[in-house]
Formats: C-alpha cells, sequence, structure tokens
C-alpha cells in the first residue's frame, strides 16, 4: 500500500475512464442475472454539454453505477436524438454562411449535406459525457435516424395508421414561420407580453352607419369574412341581416349572429377571420364563410394583403395600421396585455394555419397511461407532486399533430398515385405501396406514379418509442434482449418534457407491449443562478461545463450539483458548490495519506480505545448504509449524498482516525490498522456512485488489483446485525470530549499537558467509552466522584458533572487577574447600559425593538457577571 503525496484528478479521470473502457465494465449483455437498465433521455445531436445535462446524467450515473455495485446486470444505453427543426436550422445557417439557398437544392443533396454536419458535429456531447464519468454502454449507442430506429418508427406509423388511430386532415394548426413547419400543441410556450388593441370602424354597406371592432391583429383584416354580434346584445340588433366593408381591403362581408361573442369584450363586435384563429375557424365552418388566408408560409403577406404583399406580418401591422389611421378608420387604440404562443425551438411567434396534416388520436391511448401513474400505481413519479401536472395534461389531451414540413427526419411513409383526399397508401416501401395503390385504385400504375409524402414526422414521434426500440422491441418484440431489459427501471429527465416525452412513452409502451415501459421517472429541477434565473448560454449565466470540470474535477462538480439538488426541486447553483465537492475529494485523499503514512508493528497490543472505535464506526457505518437504502428506495439522491458526506467527514475523518492515530511517532498495531483499511474501503464503495474518480484512484493504491477486483465491479458492502446502543453513546462521549477541549482552550491549556477528569455520573453512562475520552482528552486519570469537587474547571452534558482540577492545570493567579478584568468590563457595560435604560425620554420615543434590544444586553451582562463571580469564587 502506497499512496502519491497529491491527488492529480486530470490524470486520474483520464487514467482510470481509459482503464474502465479497456475492460468492458460498462457493457452489458444479457445474463443470469437481475437486470438493471436506463435509458438515457437522447441529446439533440446538435448539443454540447450544459448545466442540466450535468445534472441530470450525474444522477442516472449515481443509480446505474450504485445497481452494478449491488451485483446487477447494469445496462444504460445511451444516444442522441435527431432533433429536426434545431438540426435543420442549423444546417440552413451553414449553407446559407456558404452562399447556397436550401430552395435551390433537392432533398437528396440537402440530407447529404445535413449527414455530413451530423458526422462533423454531432455525438459530441456523448464524449463530453465521459469527461463526467458517464458509465453508458458505449456499445450500444443509438442515434434516433439510425437504420434499424428508422424501421421501427415507419413500422409504429403503419400500424397506428392501419389501427385508425393515425389520420390525414385539414385542420387549425400552430405554424413556426421561421422554421417553416407546424409544432405540437405542447411545442407552443405562451409568453405574457405588452401590444395594442385597436379600435378600428366599419362601414356599413347599405346605410351612412358604421360599427368598431377591437383587435390586436390589425392585419389579419385582410382575411375578414364576417362581423359577429351576440344576438342577445340588444345594442346591434338594428345590425342583423346587413353587411359591411372591411376597411381599405373594400370587401364586403355579412354580419353574422353567434352566442359565442363576449358581449363584455372589446365593443361587442367581433371580427371573423377563419384561416388565423381556431375559433374562427369554427364560426366560419358553423355559418359557411369564406376562408382567405393571408400569409405566405414564412408569415410575410401574399396577395390578399393587396399593397402589403411580400412585407412581414410585423411590419405591414405597422404600416397598415398607419394607413387605417390616415384614411380615419382607426379610432383608438389601448395598451394591452396578452398571452403569445412562440415556438419552443425558435422562439418565433406562432402562427394559427389551416393546413392539410397528418394527426395521431391520443384519447384512447392516454386511458392506461392515466391509469398506470394516476390509479395503479405501476409507475411513480418522484416527486409525487408532479402527478396533478400530468393528470391535468393527460385529461385535456388532444390529437398529436405528428407532420412536420421539414426534410431532416424520418420521412411519413405515405404514397400519393392521385388527386383525390383518399388517393394515397401507407408502406414500409415504395414497392409495397405501389402494390396497395394498385389494389386500392383498381388502376394499374408504375413506381413513377407515386409520389412519396414530403413531410417527415415530428422528432417525439421516434423518441416516444425509444425504451422499446433502442432493445429492437418494436421489430421484433420477441428477441431475447428486449425481453430481458423492458421494462427499464428508472428514468431520470426534467419535469418540462413530462408530457412531450414521458407521457407519450408511457402510452407507446402500453399500446405496444401491454407493460409499462418504466417503474420509476425521477424529474429534476432546472438548474438556476443564486438569482433564481434558470441558467441559459443565451442569458450569459451559465458556465461552461467542461471548464468546470477542469477546474475542480469531474467528482467535484458531481457532488456540487447534487449537494444542492432535490428531486423536482430547482437547483440554485454555486460555483462553491464545486470547490466543496473538490475540498471533500481532497478530505478523502488525505484521509487516505494518513492512514499509509503510520509505521506498523505486528507486536504491540490494541489499544482498548481503537477496539472500541472500530466496534462504534462499524455500527454507525451499518446504521447510515441502512439510511442510504431509504433514500434510494425514495429517490432521495441528494439524501444520500449528504448521509454519505457527513459519514465520511465526520464519523470517519473527524472522529474515528483522530481515535486511533498513533501517538507521535508511535507505530499503530495491525490489528486497527487493518480494521481502518477494511472500513475505508467500505466508505469508498457507498462514495463510488457520486465520485468515481477518486474512489477508483485510492482503492488501487490500498493494494494491488486486477481489473476483477476494480472497485467499479466490487460489491456494495453487506448489511450485517450491530448494537445500535453504541451510537447514542458515543454521541454522548462526543460532547464530553467537546467539553473538555473548550475548558482547555478557553483556560489556554496545551493539549501536550495531561490533565484530571472527574464525573459525577448523574446518568448512569456506560463507561465502555472512557478509554476513548481519556486518550482524546489527554487525562492523565479519569475517576468517577459521588459529590461536586470545589475548586476545580466545571462543564456539564446533560445532568452530568464534569471536573477538571484547577491545581496544576491553570496558573490560578493569572486567572483571577484574567477573570478580575472580564468582570471590571461588564459592570462597566451594565452601568451604561443601565443609564440608557433609565432615561424615560429614550424609552419612550425609541423603537420598541431598540429598546428591547438594550434590554437583552442588560440580561446578558448579568449572565456574564455572575458566571465569572462564580468562577472567581471557585478559584
Amino acid at each position: 500500500m502506497s499512496s502519491t503525496l497529491k491527488y492529480n484528478s486530470k490524470e486520474a479521470e483520464q487514467k482510470w475512464y481509459s482503464y474502465w473502457e479497456k475492460h468492458n465494465f460498462f457493457h452489458s449483455e444479457v445474463d443470469e442475472r437481475e437486470p438493471y437498465s436506463i435509458v438515457i433521455p437522447p441529446p439533440n445531436v446538435t448539443g454540447v454539454l450544459h448545466m442540466g445535462h450535468m445534472l441530470n446524467n450525474t444522477i442516472q450515473d449515481v443509480l446505474v453505477r450504485r445497481a452494478r455495485l449491488l451485483g446487477k446486470n447494469a445496462c444504460w444505453v445511451p444516444g442522441t436524438d435527431h432533433a429536426s427543426i434545431a438540426t435543420e436550422a442549423k444546417v440552413v445557417a451553414k449553407l446559407k454562411a456558404d452562399g447556397i439557398s436550401k430552395a435551390d437544392m433537392s432533398r437528396e443533396d440537402f440530407l447529404k449535406h445535413a449527414w455530413e454536419w451530423t458526422d462533423d458535429y454531432g455525438g459530441r456531447i456523448l464524449n463530453q459525457l465521459k469527461k463526467l464519468g458517464a458509465s453508458c454502454d458505449w456499445e450500444r449507442t443509438k442515434f434516433t435516424l439510425d437504420d434499424d430506429m428508422y424501421e421501427s418508427v415507419v413500422q409504429s406509423f403503419i400500424d397506428l395508421h392501419n389501427k385508425g388511430l393515425i389520420y390525414r386532415g385539414y385542420r387549425m394548426v400552430n405554424w413556426d414561420p421561421e422554421a417553416k413547419t407546424t409544432l405540437s400543441d405542447e411545442e407552443v410556450i405562451y409568453e405574457e407580453k405588452q401590444g395594442k388593441l385597436y379600435f378600428v370602424s366599419y362601414q356599413l354597406a347599405d346605410s351612412e352607419g358604421k360599427l368598431t371592432i377591437a383587435t390586436t391583429r390589425p392585419e389579419t383584416i385582410f382575411g375578414d369574412s364576417a362581423i359577429c354580434i351576440n344576438p342577445n346584445d340588444s345594442r346591434f340588433s338594428h345590425l342583423r341581416g346587413k353587411k359591411v366593408i372591411v376597411p381599405i381591403v373594400g370587401r364586403h362581408i355579412p354580419i353574422i349572429e353567434d352566442d359565442y361573442v363576449d358581449m363584455e369584450f372589446g365593443t361587442g363586435c367581433l371580427k371573423v377571420t377563419p384561416a388565423h384563429d381556431e375559433n374562427d375557424k369554427v364560426l366560419g365552418e358553423k355559418h359557411n364563410l369564406e376562408v382567405y388566408d393571408i400569409f405566405n408560409e414564412d408569415a410575410t403577406l401574399n396577395s390578399f394583403g393587396l399593397d402589403y404583399e411580400g412585407q412581414d406580418r410585423f411590419v405591414a401591422r405597422t404600416n397598415f395600421v398607419k394607413a387605417l389611421d390616415e384614411q380615419g378608420f382607426l379610432l383608438k387604440t389601448e395598451n394591452y396585455t396578452n398571452k403569445v404562443g412562440t415556438s419552443e425551438r425558435t422562439k418565433a411567434v406562432i402562427e394559427p394555419r389551416l393546413s392539410d396534416q397528418w394527426f395521431l388520436k391520443m384519447k384512447d391511448l392516454a386511458k392506461p397511461a392515466i391509469t398506470a401513474v394516476l390509479e395503479s400505481d405501476e409507475i411513480h413519479l418522484h416527486p409525487k407532486k408532479f402527478e396533478n401536472t400530468y393528470r391535468h395534461w393527460m385529461e385535456n389531451i388532444r390529437d398529436w399533430n405528428i407532420s412536420r414540413q421539414l426534410w431532416w427526419g424520418h420521412q411519413i411513409p405515405a404514397y400519393y398515385f392521385g388527386d383525390g383526399e383518399n388517393d394515397y397508401v401507407v408502406a414500409k416501401t415504395k414497392e409495397d405501396a405501389l402494390h396497395l395503390a394498385k389494389e386500392k385504385s383498381g388502376k394499374s400504375l408504375s413506381l413513377s406514379d407515386l409520389t412519396q409524402d414530403s413531410d417527415v414526422l415530428d422528432t417525439w414521434f421516434s423518441s416516444w418509442l425509444w425504451p422499446m426500440s433502442v432493445f429492437d422491441g418494436i421489430r421484433n418484440p420477441e428477441n431475447e434482449e428486449f425481453q430481458y431489459y423492458y421494462p427499464t427501471n428508472d428514468l431520470v429527465t426534467g419535469p418540462d418534457i413530462l408530457f412531450f416525452w414521458v407521457a407519450r412513452m408511457i402510452m407507446a409502451g402500453y399500446e405496444y407491449t401491454g407493460q409499462k415501459p418504466f417503474e420509476n421517472v425521477y424529474l429534476t429541477g432546472l438548474v438556476r443562478d443564486k438569482q433564481r434565473k434558470k441558467m441559459s448560454k443565451s442569458l450569459g449565466n451559465s458556465p461552461d461545463a467542461l471548464e468546470l470540470i477542469d477546474n475542480y474535477s469531474a467528482d467535484g462538480v458531481r457532488v456540487g450539483l447534487l449537494l444542492s439538488n432535490a428531486a423536482g426541486n430547482d437547483l440554485l447553483f454555486d460555483e462553491a458548490l464545486c470547490q466543496q465537492g473538490k475540498g471533500f475529494s481532497n478530505k478523502i485523499w488525505n484521509a487516505f495519506k494518513l492512514i499509509t503514512s503510520w509505521e506498523v508493528s505486528e507486536t504491540i497490543e490494541q489499544p482498548e480505545s481503537s477496539k472500541t472505535a472500530i466496534q462504534w464506526y462499524e455500527a454507525v457505518f451499518q446504521d447510515k448504509l441502512r439510511e442510504l437504502e431509504d433514500h434510494y428506495s425514495k429517490y432521495r439522491i441528494s439524501d444520500a449524498l449528504m448521509t454519505s458526506y457527513k459519514l465520511v467527514w465526520d464519523d470517519f475523518c473527524s472522529w474515528f482516525l483522530e481515535i486511533i492515530k498513533p501517538g507521535y511517532e508511535q507505530p499503530v498495531d495491525i490489528k486497527t490498522l487493518e480494521s481502518a483499511i477494511a472500513l475505508f474501503e467500505d466508505n469508498l464503495k457507498i462514495l463510488h456512485p457520486f465520485m468515481p474518480f477518486v474512489t477508483e484512484e485510492i482503492w488501487h493504491q490500498i493494494a494491488e488489483r486486477k481489473p476483477s477486483e476494480a472497485l467499479t465491479v466490487s460489491l456494495w458492502p453487506e448489511q450485517k446485525k450491530y448494537d445500535s446502543s453504541i451510537i447514542p453513546e458515543f454521541a454522548f462521549t462526543a460532547e464530553v470530549i467537546s467539553g473538555i477541549r473548550t475548558i482547555r482552550k478557553e483556560k489556554n491549556i496545551a493539549f501536550k499537558n495531561e490533565i484530571d477528569l472527574l464525573i459525577l455520573n448523574n446518568e448512569s453512562v456506560s463507561k465502555a467509552f472512557d478509554t476513548v475520552i481519556k486518550k482524546m482528552g489527554n487525562l492523565q486519570n479519569l475517576t468517577y466522584v459521588d459529590s461536586a469537587i470545589e475548586g476545580s474547571l466545571t462543564f456539564r452534558v446533560k445532568s452530568n458533572e464534569y471536573f477538571i482540577p484547577v491545581e496544576g492545570a491553570i496558573d490560578v493567579e493569572a486567572e483571577k487577574v484574567k477573570l478580575k478584568e472580564e468582570l471590571k468590563y461588564y459592570e462597566g457595560f451594565l452601568i451604561s447600559v443601565d443609564k440608557k435604560l433609565a432615561n424615560e425620554r429614550f424609552v419612550n420615543n425609541a423603537p420598541e425593538q431598540v429598546v428591547n434590544l438594550e434590554k437583552q444586553k442588560k440580561a446578558d451582562a448579568l449572565a456574564q457577571i455572575q458566571t465569572i463571580t462564580a468562577s472567581l469564587e471557585n478559584l
């Protein structure tokens, strides 16, 4: 056993990660052991490691490493998501920088560029996770556009379509004009924004009369099809059956009646624009109104916008409002705050748009997923508070718009062979599609007659299959690996994708296997800065994750993140926590250095104090081992770390090692050393999931180990019977030792000087720890007495009294002088406080808290005077 002087984290991290990979410790194959499987929430292929990834993957690694130590066959599947919108935007931007427009390219050429970009930049984040210590089974790395994953997605689409769950419909969708694609409802973030309410006058078509409408979007006036009034609104009964002229546009549109109109909002007259509002669309269908779609796909105005054609919607709004004002149609404007839908990915303001899209019926799919989480308790959310959010989403679920107007992604396996609404088939290949199209149409068709749908599937449509598809459970559900690893055990993710991903995986799991996809969902909080702002590189408040590892070590960052994180609660990140984590690594290293620095003797007897300390630490370790089991079972990962941290820092380093430490230039007996090393190794095992690098380094410095004996594949400490009574006994002993140390400090009694201790044992405390007290207090004699000892320095622990004879311990005369000086100071201080409290003007006019503070000062001074006087009498 040997140790280098200083722990080099960079060297250790590189050395041990390479060692683990070389010996394939993270790879899992089907065998007779109990499986423990977990799938990574696949980060975007465009991604780089950030604080959220660091937290999420640290927690996953803790769970996986502990499962491995428990003897389970641990399998952590890594991978990345193709991220249709984000990746396509990156590729388009790169092409634009090179002077190339996507519009001028074929789909095939664009995809070549996209794959080149993915090969160059994709997957960086997985390599960065290795820096963190993530023990993924890298041989199983998946990408959501891998061929086998693609086949799973296509098979799923065909299956759901054949079941009647996927359909094509002309519906109002959320349109992202920057990405030029639809978004699902869950991808729209509603933000409160300050805007304007514009009051616009409409001329009646057959008279001089006018009416006024209020709108937040005056540019949509170009798409007006009607004005709607409430049939119960007597203010507008004279308008029934009439028409109005759309300002500037000149179009004559009818006035219709519907009790949908809120008589209290705005003017009571509602403009109806069926192409650009969900509710207006319903009104339009009900009253058979014309539909005027005024926007191009990039949200510029088309020919319906007249002179404003080609202008961006917000530019057109400004210019059109100016024209309305100049021509007398704009009556007034008011400030108005409303919630505006924005794209989660591009942040662009969403446009409601009528479009042919693919949808997945969700209501029936949601039922077993609701039961599993909220009724049968098959799947557990940690913390449980998120069940309410889950219930709200699932019970108000809408059909999922699964098509996206992009090229990067899983192309929808639908093939068109005519112009009719139903002239399409869904098939795995074009050849299969041709066969089905011939059957459906009754015509003699060729491959050239078929055109595949140009849209791709929503990215989430591939990732909702993730726990099944990574084990090939969609294409081949009977395969051995799927049967062994599925359902997976735990899922660690953020609450922001509880519906996007978690709920959908649950739905897919029950739809395809009749089983849950996982048993536990650990929902992390968001990483925020000390001002409670969400950490984001765009806000400039997020540190560079790799730089943190470089500065504080991977172990230090892992500990720093977990020290302040509890499931579902936001983490207030402070770099000082990483420094604390690094300090803990050094503490463990220094404990190891201390043990290895002792000279060993095989002939001297084991001191009673060491025997007692070993017995105590074995008990306290077993007690904490059970506490750890409870924390892990309830997914209190941060609490598990704190239990381990305090056990090692306080109990092992601050007490156990100090008790067994041999005297200056004295050897340690072999029995004590062997026990200390065995207990230290147990400490390393419980710390390893949190701090894999420093623990593995020390493990191999303790002894030369074969690869099969590496810490990462060792066994978790075994639970044994222990004497629990010894734990509170030691806690009492620790207070006694602290009392002795306090008196030594206050009275300047050097620790090298032996003193006597006399005990009045009113508590009838066990004498088992007397040898420990004697050593830790450097006592010459420890004696039990029946009554108080006059002329001694004293302290109490509960009702026990402890006496240290003054004679020989301190310079009595010097102590008297010191105490008299202190007495004089407090008597003078008391006089000044009494004078202030005797001043009626001060007492009557000063704030109550100020007067109370002076009264407290008086009480404190009296207590000090009483204590000093008693000490002088004792002397």
